[in-house]
């Protein structure tokens, strides 16, 4: 299988919800593993390929130039969880920042963040390995607005950055990225950041509070140790869930004995991690499927099978729901790579 990095839901909720009523909203977070009947819970992870899937395919349905900037304007602190609060609390904008520089992994596996001084300021700076794919490109965007977003929340006055760079080409439209950022964005630049003015970072915080931030930073401490331990029991669920898969649906109460545990156990050690066991098994199936299809020694009926789908038909509706192609097209294009 894979190895994939996660990013938190909350981005792929907030872009579908900026996309308006132009796509089909369930097909798109279901796309990624999502219930849209479930509460939003920015500790909720989905795979960062998949997430980039989806905004690909929002992309043949509707114009995307602009949605980046309309996802960045949606974001709220409060819906960050924890690190939203110690934001909110850090007594300064740039030390705001330093907690994302530091805490940005509670929510995703595939970014890092730097502040770095430079000419003019100091930059803040998204780093994401990867081919810049225009998943990615959109994803990139989306991230950069919405760091400036967030800073508007706790900033006492009006907040525009002195420049800000993207790495990537510019989209069709560009106006939109000006209008929201308020000021001049360069694209094709060597880096993905935003440049503030030293002045800027340093202005206090509406909501700044020394001890409640020690007290959220403390906390945050905590829950970063938590998930930078690497997450096993995922590893041995999915391995677990891929042996069941040819007798059918898996049962979670029949993992969760195979690996030592109680349902009970199973369930809260899954959420430590920010996945649940339908999208765990989902995604297992996914990833099976895939791999197999690129081995052209299995017929569809065969990896319909071992994925455990009732029928060929079964199989064909998810997969065309999980990559937006059939089984059959998705080998042909692999095999012609």
């Amino acid at each position: 299988m894979r190895s994939m990095g996660y990013v938190t839901s909350l981005f792929a909720r907030k872009m579908v919800a900026a996309a308006g009523g132009g796509v089909d909203a369930a097909a798109m977070l279901a796309s990624v593993g999502i219930s849209p009947d479930d509460p939003w819970d920015a500790r909720q992870m989905v795979p960062a390929e998949r997430y980039y899937d989806m905004l690909e395919r929002l992309a043949d349905q509707i114009d995307v130039a602009d949605l980046p900037m309309r996802t960045g304007a949606s974001m709220r602190l409060d819906e960050y969880g924890a690190l939203g609060l110690a934001f909110k609390a850090a007594t300064t904008l740039g030390a705001s920042y330093a907690r994302v520089e530091r805490y940005a992994r509670l929510w995703t596996s595939v970014a890092e963040y730097e502040l770095r001084p430079a000419t003019g300021g100091t930059l803040f700076i998204l780093h994401r390995a990867g081919e810049r794919r225009l998943g990615m490109r959109l994803s990139n965007e989306a991230t950069l607005a919405s760091a400036v977003s967030i800073a508007r929340q706790v900033c006492p006055v009006p907040l525009a950055p002195v420049e800000v760079l993207v790495r990537h080409p510019a989209p069709r439209r560009v106006a939109a990225h000006e209008d929201w950022f308020g000021c001049p964005v360069r694209f094709g630049a060597e880096l993905d950041a935003i440049l503030y003015a030293d002045e800027t970072l340093a202005r206090p915080n509406i909501l700044g509070d020394e001890g409640i931030s020690q007290y959220l930073t403390t906390h945050l401490d905590a829950e970063l140790s938590e998930i930078t331990r690497e997450p096993a029991l995922v590893t041995q669920a999915k391995a677990a869930i891929a042996q069941t898969l040819s007798e059918g649906a898996p049962k979670m109460a029949e993992i969760a004995r195979s690996l030592g545990l109680s349902v009970r156990s199973f369930h809260r050690r899954l959420s430590d991690h920010g996945v649940n066991f339908q999208s765990l098994t989902e995604e297992t199936r996914r990833d099976l499927a895939e791999g197999l299809l690129r081995d052209e020694s299995h017929s569809l009926a065969e990896i319909s099978f071992l994925t455990g789908f009732s029928d060929q038909s079964a199989f064909t509706r998810a997969f065309k729901r999980w990559v937006g192609s059939t089984p059959a097209t998705y080998r042909k294009d692999f095999s012609h790579r």
